[in-house]
C-alpha cells in the first residue's frame, strides 16, 4: 500500500484565525457581488421558457439574429456564444414567452427557428438542442429542488444526532453550513447559472465535506477514548495528522476526476465539475480549519468529553 505523509506533526489548528479571516472574506466578496451585480441567474428549468442551441454554417451576426427575432415578435431574447464562434444559444425567458409554453411545449422554439431560417437562410444553421419548460413545470421543478435540499439537511442532522454526541454534531453542522455559504459565493463569483445540475453538485459537496469531517472526528473520538493525558488541542492536531495520508489520496484521486471533467467534458457538465472541484477544497478546508477549532471552543464552554478524559484535557484554541 502506498504510504505518504505518515507520522507528520503539523500544527494545523494554530492557523485557525488566518483561515477564518480568509474564508469569511471570500464569502463576503461572493455575497457582496450578488448585491452589487444582481442575484443569481436561474435556468429555464426553474423560471420556464425556451432554450435552443444553434450551430451555424459560419459565424453569424448577433445583431441580425436579434433583429430577426424582434421582427417575429419574440422580444427580450438572450443570444450568447456557446463554445466556438459558430455555436450560439438563444434563450427566451420573458413572461410572455413563458406563458406561451402553456399552450404548446415547442411553440416558441418553432417560432424562433422559423424566424431565423426566414431571415438568415433555411440552411444557415442546424438546431443541436432545444429545451422548452412551461410555467407549471418550472414551478414544480423549483419546489422539488427546495424539498430535496431541505430533506438532505434534515437527514444530515438526524445522522449527526445518532453518530456523534452534541458537541461533535454541532461542530460538524457549522462546518457544513460554512461549505454551503462558500460554495454559493463561488457560484456567484463564477457567474454560474442555477440549474438542477448545480443543485445536484451542491448536495454532492455537502455529502463529500460531511464525510471528511466525520472521518476526522471519528479519529478524535478514538484518541480521546485511549485516555491519553494531553490537551484537546493536541488531540485534534494528532487526529488530523493521522488521517492526512487518507485525505491526500482520497482528495487527490477525486480532484483528478473532477479536473478531467472540467477540461475534457462538454459545457453541460462543466458547471457541475466547477462546483465539485471547489467543493473538494472547501470541504477539506472546513474539516481542518472550521470543524476542529469550533469543536475546541464548544468543548471549552460546554464540556462533554469521551470516557477516560478529564476537563483538564481542554485548553483554549491557541492564537
Amino acid at each position: 500500500m502506498l504510504r505518504i505523509l505518515h507520522d507528520t506533526k503539523i500544527d494545523f489548528i494554530r492557523h485557525w484565525r488566518t483561515a477564518i479571516i480568509l474564508t469569511a472574506a471570500f464569502v463576503v466578496i461572493g455575497f457582496g457581488s450578488a448585491f452589487v451585480n444582481g442575484w443569481f441567474t436561474s435556468s429555464i428549468e426553474f423560471t420556464g421558457g425556451t432554450l435552443m442551441r444553434l450551430k451555424f454554417v459560419s459565424a453569424p451576426n448577433v445583431g441580425a439574429i436579434r433583429s430577426a427575432l424582434d421582427g417575429a415578435g419574440v422580444r427580450g431574447v438572450e443570444v450568447q456564444q456557446y463554445g466556438d464562434a459558430t455555436t450560439y444559444t438563444v434563450r427566451a425567458q420573458e413572461a410572455e414567452q413563458v406563458a406561451e409554453q402553456e399552450s404548446g411545449a415547442t411553440g416558441v422554439s418553432k417560432k424562433i427557428e422559423e424566424a431565423l431560417r426566414s431571415s438568415l437562410g433555411a440552411e444557415s444553421f442546424i438546431v443541436e438542442d432545444r429545451m422548452a419548460v412551461g410555467p407549471r413545470v418550472g414551478a414544480e421543478l423549483t419546489r422539488g429542488a427546495v424539498i430535496a435540499v431541505l430533506v438532505s439537511f434534515m437527514i444530515t442532522l438526524i445522522y449527526l444526532a445518532f453518530r456523534f454526541d452534541r458537541n461533535f454534531g454541532i461542530a460538524a453542522v457549522i462546518a457544513t453550513a460554512h461549505d454551503i455559504l462558500a460554495t454559493i459565493a463561488f457560484i456567484k463569483l463564477m457567474d454560474l447559472e442555477i440549474s438542477l445540475t448545480i443543485i445536484a453538485a451542491v448536495l454532492t459537496v455537502i455529502g463529500y465535506s460531511l464525510n471528511d469531517t466525520i472521518i476526522i472526528f471519528d479519529r478524535v473520538r478514538e484518541n480521546l477514548r485511549k485516555g491519553k493525558k494531553e490537551p484537546l488541542y493536541d488531540t485534534l492536531n494528532r487526529s488530523v495528522n493521522e488521517t492526512l495520508p487518507r485525505s491526500v489520496l482520497t482528495h487527490g484521486t477525486t480532484i483528478a476526476a473532477t479536473l478531467s471533467l472540467l477540461i475534457l467534458a462538454g459545457d453541460i457538465i462543466r458547471p457541475f465539475a466547477w462546483v465539485m472541484t471547489f467543493g473538494i477544497f472547501t470541504g477539506t478546508f472546513s474539516s481542518i480549519f472550521v470543524a476542529s477549532p469550533i469543536l475546541m471552543w464548544i468543548e471549552g464552554k460546554y464540556p462533554r468529553l469521551a470516557p477516560g478524559t478529564t476537563a483538564k484535557a481542554v485548553t483554549p484554541v491557541r492564537a
